[in-house]
């Protein structure tokens, strides 16, 4: 019986070559001459760099510092309210309409809130938290025409980003209200609006206290916010002793 044998690669290759040979072709012709040596060149930049940003993530959208260039915001603490009622560029995430701040300027005390209350609708501050906030100022001899009401937001939000927010620039949105209203004393009544104003609350005591806010020329006394102290009595009698202590005024 006949075994045949698997043929090398190189023998199969000889094979093939010897046919060639055999039937009269020995060489391989072109019209053009080719360097067999020559090396790839390497894909120019130019054509490398389309590719390249097409690999790159798109950017994130720009999102526009509030209220605009700094250049068109109002001069006059009446303009303002009218701006901070109605401009587009001003708004903010929330539900509810804008709500204007209330007072004139000069006023002996300017409470700054976080955000107007969930059911304001035509004045600030117009529940509970409004309640609280009067009866305060009654109990520091203040009348309602010589106190200044405002809120950080324009609208009620459940849950703001105040880091995003301070980032588009609402801190110094604030400062330029307040340098508008221009008030005696100011009383800031949540500790998170403390950040818009590039103030580091590990300065701060745990429940109030005076502090100095960067770009703020007024006396400030800081406390937790409204919400907090309808709910507990204990922050209420700490931010008491604070006011006497800062108007140096008897218990």
């Amino acid at each position: 019986m006949d075994i045949q044998r698997d043929h090398t690669l190189g023998e199969s290759l000889a094979s093939a070559l010897d046919w060639w040979r055999e039937a009269g072709v020995d060489g391989d012709f072109a019209d053009q001459p080719r360097n067999w040596l020559e090396r790839p060149e390497p894909k120019a930049e130019a054509e490398a760099a389309p590719q390249a940003e097409a690999a790159k993530p798109p950017a994130a959208p720009q999102i526009p510092p509030l209220g605009g260039e700094r250049a068109g915001w109002p001069d006059s603490l009446e303009a303002f309210a009218d701006w901070w009622r109605s401009d587009p560029a001003l708004d903010t995430p929330g539900t509810g309409p804008r709500i204007p701040p209330r007072g004139a300027a000069g006023a002996e005390l300017m409470v700054l809130v976080p955000m107007p209350e969930e059911a304001d609708r035509e004045k600030l501050l117009a529940g509970p938290q409004g309640e609280l906030v009067a009866n305060m100022l009654k109990a520091m001899g203040i009348e309602d025409d010589r106190a200044y009401i405002a809120a950080a937001l324009p609208r009620h939000a459940r849950h703001p980003d105040w880091q995003a927010l301070a980032e588009r620039q609402l801190g110094e949105v604030l400062r330029h209200h307040v340098a508008l209203a221009a008030p005696r004393r100011l009383l800031v009544l949540g500790r998170k609006l403390l950040p818009l104003f590039a103030h580091d609350p590990a300065q701060d005591t745990p429940i109030a206290g005076q502090i100095a806010l960067e770009g703020i020329g007024v006396p400030v006394l800081a406390a937790v916010g409204p919400e907090t102290l309808l709910d507990r009595a204990q922050f209420r009698k700490t931010l008491w002793r604070a006011w006497l202590d800062w108007t140096d005024k008897p218990a």
